[in-house]
């Protein structure tokens, strides 16, 4: 490890993207991250004081750019709640590598697992820090074999703890070089002396596992076979080999940490020489707007700009600040950039709350972060992290290009928000301020959406989940004053027929001059779910004339939308006008709509005429194998249909089913709970079935 960087003021520099590396933090709430990432911000920042963690921290992204040697480190902490998969996933675009934080007090869980193999599928490169190994009854040895067995193959300890005759770790013991990082005072830096002949012996096995595994990733087939013939190759040649292969993703270090300081001057020895600098992580795919050309893409400052708002905060006294990942050329401050947003381009559904938009804006300072504080930065490389002002058209995901070639980046998969919430302003002023803060939260964080009902006449948030909904109505009111009150969502029901019956309809008013006459009669039969609505006209003899006809169907129409019984719009049914009555002068447009609707109105006041139908919806849901009988029987206490199983290897089922819609307003945290967070699911609009004679009558009470 080199000197501490520059104090808390300055900024970084760094002028060749191969001295950058950009680290993000991951792994389940409560393991450590946070603490880590203030750790690595006190040991290379002179002067800095560690802050303590607070609830903030564990909900967004936080970022620190520090130095270390000739190296510029950007290292970003994420959430570990699925209900802020957002952030995490945001810090994953803005990497190159991630450092999983596991605690040996809680071991893997499957949220771990299932991002394991998210950067797996990309080829990220992977390390592992095992935290609170100074927690009673916990083992590193066992730790790493859960890592091993969560993680599969590649996973191998590079460091090994290092424990007094007390017990306690006192530092770690540096495998291939049989060097021992020890921590023993605590107002120095850590010692980094030659391990003793008793603590080589305690380490050899161990120590044999990693030069096997190093060799095996070595591009020198030469080394296997002289590995076997008895000659250890030298410290030196492991060592480079094996950062070679943290690079590739091909290996993936475990280090051990405890306490307050022992793993930290490791894991940044791991941070600047074994993740790979941005030079060697290719771009995003990126396309080219209005039919302007998008050369091939490197990591070039002197390439064209293009970057990406990794995440936007606004606040109504500092105003908008966006955190920036420049992946090709340079961006400064107080020059003209394109900002470009186009979710729905990249979705199969309408996202509320982030519409398309084109604009070129100059940009205001850039900022160098430091956890809270942000340090004025002259200019921002390909590969670098930034915050940049006064962006005011630019939201999260969104691209900036030079205004003269305009491009788009592909943005990263969002989690889909599907815990609705239904909100009331407390106020007339509340309300009147709602809109707008609530847009403006929607541009912070594009998992968020909303929704206004036209049937039911609510406003609804759709959150990731229960701790969203808590920092959304938090923010509210804390930013911009704004007090809301949840209240249930209501599902829209829909009302048909279940019998064929029959109505009179009798419009007739007579009060001096023109009156309204308007009689009709109907038959009204229930047809298939999905069917619509049909109208059928057998008047003979002109009973009614026949310009007035159609005023019967409007009328039923009409009526048809606002309900017959419950209030709910009326569907799936044939309406046949069968007779009528009119008058010369009297009958009317108006009077033959009025009484169409006091036909169905009598049609439906027939004993058990009326029926209610609830909307049900496919369900696909992804889950792992030990909790396919845990979910089966939750489906079944929500009157889910289960249509199949299918497995999914390794070690997965996926279940396809049709659930009402009013089951599904808390599945997301319920299934969660059932699977221990491992659980997801799908869902989509299927169609109308009958809801139950018990609640129906529930609903038809309160309509």
């Amino acid at each position: 490890m080199g000197p501490k960087g520059p104090p808390l003021d300055a900024a970084p520099e760094v002028t060749d993207p191969a001295q950058l590396r950009n680290v993000v933090l991951v792994g389940p709430s409560g393991a450590g991250k946070s603490e880590l990432f203030e750790r690595l911000i006190a040991a290379t920042t002179e002067g800095y004081r560690r802050k303590t963690v607070g609830e903030s921290r564990s909900v967004q992204l936080n970022v620190a750019s520090v130095s270390n040697g000739q190296t510029v480190l950007n290292v970003i902490d994420t959430p570990g709640y699925a209900d802020f998969a957002g952030e995490l996933r945001a810090g994953l675009r803005a990497a190159d590598a991630a450092l999983f934080v596991i605690s040996a007090a809680d071991g893997v869980d499957g949220q771990a697992v299932a991002l394991w193999k998210e950067c797996a599928a990309v080829n990220m490169p992977r390390g592992i820090l095992i935290t609170k190994l100074d927690a009673a009854r916990t083992s590193f040895a066992e730790t790493l074999a859960v890592c091993q067995d969560a993680f599969g193959a590649g996973v191998v300890a590079l460091y090994q703890p290092l424990r007094n005759e007390e017990g306690a770790i006192i530092g770690n013991f540096e495998l291939l070089s049989r060097r021992v990082h020890d921590y023993r005072d605590r107002d120095r830096e850590p010692i980094v002396r030659a391990a003793t002949d008793a603590e080589c012996e305690i380490m050899a096995g161990r120590r044999t596992a990693l030069i096997e595994t190093v060799i095996q990733e070595s591009e020198d087939d030469t080394l296997l076979e002289r590995y076997l013939a008895g000659s250890e190759p030298d410290a030196a040649v492991l060592i480079a080999d094996l950062l070679i292969a943290i690079a590739h993703g091909t290996c993936f270090p475990v280090v051990p940490s405890a306490s307050e300081r022992v793993g930290t001057h490791e894991v940044l020895f791991l941070m600047e020489s074994g993740f790979p600098p941005p030079t060697l992580h290719g771009p995003p795919n990126v396309i080219g707007l209005y039919g302007s050309a998008v050369p091939q893409l490197r990591c070039d400052p002197d390439g064209p700009l293009i970057a990406e708002v990794i995440r936007t905060t606004s606040d109504p006294f500092v105003g908008r600040v966006s955190l920036i990942r420049v992946f090709s050329g340079t961006l400064r401050p107080d020059v003209r950039v394109h900002v470009s947003g186009h979710l729905e381009r990249f979705t199969d559904h309408q996202i509320n709350g982030h519409p398309d938009h084109d604009d070129d804006e100059r940009t205001g300072v850039l900022s160098s972060p430091l956890a809270e504080t942000l340090r004025t930065k002259s200019e921002a490389i390909s590969g670098d992290i930034c915050f940049v002002a006064k962006l005011l058209g630019a939201q999260t995901a969104d691209t900036l290009s030079d205004p003269d070639a305009p491009a788009l980046i592909e943005p990263w998969q969002l989690p889909e928000a599907l815990l609705p919430v239904a909100i009331r302003a407390v106020s007339k002023s509340d309300d009147d301020k709602l809109g707008s803060a609530l847009q403006r939260l929607a541009t912070e964080d594009p998992t968020m959406r909303l929704e206004r009902n036209t049937e039911t006449h609510q406003l609804v948030v759709w959150t990731l989940g229960q701790a969203h909904v808590d920092l959304l109505l938090g923010r509210l009111e804390e930013r911009y004053a704004v007090r809301v009150e949840p209240e249930p969502v209501r599902v829209a029901l829909r009302e048909t027929f279940a019998t064929a019956t029959s109505g009179t309809g009798r419009h007739v008013k007579q009060s001096g001059g023109h009156g309204q006459f308007g009689v009709c009669t109907i038959t009204v039969e229930p047809l298939p779910r999905g069917a619509g609505f049909e109208f059928v006209d057998k008047i003979v003899g002109g009973a009614v004339p026949r310009n007035l006809i159609p005023s019967v169907e409007k009328g039923v129409r009409v009526q048809m939308q606002k309900g017959c019984l419950a209030g709910y719009p009326l569907v799936d049914v044939r309406v046949t006008l069968t007779d009528g009555k009119s008058h010369s002068v009297d009958s009317s447009d108006m009077a033959f709509q009025l009484a169409g609707a006091l036909a169905l109105r009598e049609a439906a006041a027939q004993p058990d005429a009326i029926s209610l139908l609830e909307p049900v919806d496919s369900v696909t849901i992804r889950i792992d194998d030990e909790y396919v009988g845990a979910v089966m029987t939750d489906l079944q206490t929500r009157r889910g249909r289960v249509l199949s199983t299918e497995p999914e290897p390794p070690g997965h089922t996926i279940v396809q089913a049709e659930v009402p819609q009013t089951e599904l307003l808390r599945y997301v945290i319920d299934l969660r709970s059932i699977t221990r967070g491992t659980g997801t699911f799908t869902r989509n609009p299927l169609g109308y079935e009958p809801l139950p004679s018990d609640l129906a009558q529930q609903q038809m009470s309160r309509g």
